[in-house]
């Protein structure tokens, strides 16, 4: 079933649309929740919350494409469960870490665990990415939406921990001078 007949179940209120979804993006949905989690009972969780939340949202919002709508809601409850969780153990979240690293580029007023509602910054983020070179692609997505630390960046890609932090500290330079060129984002120090 494409997405289109799915997202038409949803329309219509037919349980159906549960079962094609987690036939379609089960799989995917619970990839994403488990490399930002570790755990296969919370990411579980989150796939469920997911098919919930979509469920809820339908009614209001066609997506364009079921796929990213889904792995976006997905995102958002693994990193709300690990800042939970972390939160309990005070101390050592990585995700707020590279949550925290990431805003450094947005302007000082944005809200980023509010998830990026502004179509025009979305746009200009996944243009930059976009344009980097492939290995720069994938340490800014391993570590910015993955939540993966550096140490497991340069672990899975064969690169040094410093390397990788060089890498990422210039790719955030970058993105912040993108985005002030496109009128996105100011300078901290204005």
């Amino acid at each position: 079933m494409n997405d289109r007949e799915i997202v038409n179940l949803y329309w219509q209120r037919s349980e159906q649309a549960i079962t094609e979804t987690e036939q379609k993006y089960g799989r995917y949905c619970h990839i994403i929740a488990y490399i930002i989690l570790e755990n296969s009972e919370d990411s579980e969780e989150c796939v469920n919350d997911t098919w919930m939340s979509a469920w809820n949202a339908m009614p209001d919002k066609r997506p364009e494409r079921l796929g990213p709508f889904l792995a976006r809601i997905t995102r958002n409850f693994a990193l709300t469960k690990i800042v939970r969780r972390t939160a309990k153990k005070r101390g050592g979240g990585e995700a707020e870490l590279a949550l925290e690293e990431l805003d450094e580029c947005l302007s000082s007023g944005y809200d980023l665990e509010k998830e990026i509602e502004d179509r025009e910054l979305g746009r200009a983020i996944d243009a930059f990415i976009g344009n980097l070179p492939e290995e720069e692609q994938l340490v800014f997505v391993s570590r910015y939406w993955f939540m993966a630390t550096e140490r497991e960046i340069a672990e899975k890609l064969g690169l040094s921990r410093s390397g990788v932090s060089a890498m990422l500290k210039r790719t955030r330079s970058k993105l912040k001078t993108y985005l002030m060129m496109e009128g996105l984002c100011t300078s901290r120090n204005e």
